[in-house]
């Protein structure tokens, strides 16, 4: 009868779907059954009657495996239970362990570990979690992508939010070369009156000015890189390319200009000062992309070109756009041109000829007007003392001349001094009175004022009634 019961056992432990294997207390492994061979994915021969340290514990990726059943090994007095990982060599295994006690004659003699492969119910568990997280996430996942949108739409273009969002690489690091064209934009004097107005009346007025200029841009098809201080960079044909980048570029710098008057009149009524823009586009090969490091990146250009284009602009006065060769060259639409200059900017070899667009055909029908200063003669002359500008510093020697004539917006200046047109001067004229040289007369040079002191006005009454 106990040989029958002994088949009987046999034949239920190589029936059996899950595993088993008896550790006996010295350590050896007793027992498997064939379930916990295909289980382990091991052979018989490798772990019968062996160490079960030297079976297991080389293998670090079953170190949880291990634990539990040399807890339960060293444990005498209680079961053990767990879910662990178990690495057969070529894949990750999630096994169920119980633990009992094999015991002979009412005496615990080794532990029965009792395998159970949980790997494709645990997948299920974890979908099924998954899908509960997926399930509350969509919920958040439509006002996530919204206000990513609003945030960034705040800091970039509607164009440049779209690539970082949708493309796969979009906020990888890294630029191309491309034909495009540049803008850049200036207020006059605005250094000088942020020192004179409350710091929340200047952003004020700043966000308003800036906001008004935004839209220009971007109906245009522009996309603005920064906007550095008072001043605007904006791009052209990119990252949208554009076959009408250039003319698309100087109709949203004449509209920028004609919507200054809009600006001032708004200015006007929340007592702020009237502000003047000079604009110069360019066009030329420059590189643009995702600019920095890993930890902060922007989307950005870079190249001579761009350089250039601030030369450019650096040429202008209040209401005046002036373009460069390449870009004119490259608008197809009719351009009224005011005036051409022949300018020597650093970093150009030779010399470059500007163009001052006032306006600009079909199909878009874009003019401005310009403001030709008319200086009034004086009775007699204003001595002054007057240093040249170099970019935006000043030279140590000082000049002296005479100014002849004046105007709201400028003066002829009277002196032995060499001036050549669209030099910067600085004059002191109730304080630090900075002007461009834009053309040589009979009289002398006549000046655009390109910043205004608040005691200018008192010093001019004074001179002229001395």
């Amino acid at each position: 009868m106990a040989d029958k019961s002994e088949l009987i056992r046999n034949s239920i432990m190589r029936d059996m779907s899950e595993g088993v294997m008896v550790v006996g207390f010295d350590g050896k492994i007793i027992c498997l059954n064939p379930s916990a061979l295909r289980i382990l994915s091991r052979e018989e021969a490798e772990l019968l009657h062996r160490s079960f340290g030297e079976c297991f514990f080389d293998c670090e990726e079953n170190d949880a495996f291990a634990q539990t059943v040399l807890d339960a090994v060293y444990d005498r007095e209680r079961p053990h239970e767990a879910i662990v990982p178990y690495f057969t060599g070529t894949e990750t295994r999630q096994l169920r362990m119980v633990t009992s006690f094999l015991t002979d004659e009412g005496r615990s003699v080794g532990v029965i570990v009792v395998l159970s492969d949980m790997t494709e119910l645990a997948g299920l568990r974890d979908a099924v979690r998954a899908m509960e997280r997926i399930r509350a996430l969509n919920g958040q996942l439509e006002l996530r992508n919204k206000l990513l949108s609003e945030t960034f739409g705040r800091f970039l273009s509607d164009e440049i939010v779209r690539q970082l969002l949708e493309t796969p690489d979009g906020l990888a690091l890294g630029g191309k070369k491309r034909t495009l064209s540049i803008l850049m934009s200036d207020l006059r004097g605005f250094a000088a009156m942020s020192e004179r107005m409350d710091a929340n009346e200047l952003i004020t007025m700043l966000n308003h000015y800036l906001g008004e200029m935004t839209e220009v841009i971007e109906a245009r098809g522009g996309t603005i890189i920064e906007f550095i201080g008072d001043g605007i960079l904006a791009i052209f044909g990119a990252p949208v390319p554009s076959e009408t980048h250039a003319e698309d570029a100087v109709a949203a710098a004449l509209e920028m200009e004609a919507q200054m008057e809009a600006v001032n009149v708004w200015n006007a009524r929340q007592g702020y000062p009237e502000l003047e823009m000079g604009i110069g586009v360019n066009t030329g090969e420059v590189v643009v992309g995702n600019i920095g490091s890993e930890k902060r990146t922007k989307y950005g250009v870079v190249g001579s070109h761009v350089n250039l284009c601030g030369r450019i602009e650096s040429y202008t006065v209040g209401g005046q756009v002036l373009l460069s060769p390449m870009t004119r060259r490259l608008c197809a639409a009719e351009l009224e041109i005011a005036q051409e200059m022949t300018v020597y900017p650093k970093g150009v070899q030779g010399e470059l000829v500007l163009s001052q667009v006032t306006g600009i055909g079909a199909p878009y029908n874009v003019t401005v007007r310009t403001r030709d200063t008319v200086p009034r003669a004086l009775e007699r002359p204003i001595p002054v003392c007057f240093r040249r500008l170099d970019g935006k510093h000043g030279g140590a020697k000082s000049y002296y001349g005479g100014i002849v004539a004046v105007a709201h917006d400028g003066a002829v200046l009277d002196t032995g001094t060499e001036l050549a047109v669209y030099d910067n001067v600085k004059l002191e004229a109730g304080g630090e009175l900075f002007a461009k040289v834009v053309k040589r007369t009979e009289d002398g040079c006549l000046l655009r004022y390109t910043s205004i002191p608040a005691g200018y006005e008192a010093w001019l009454k004074a001179k002229r009634e001395a």
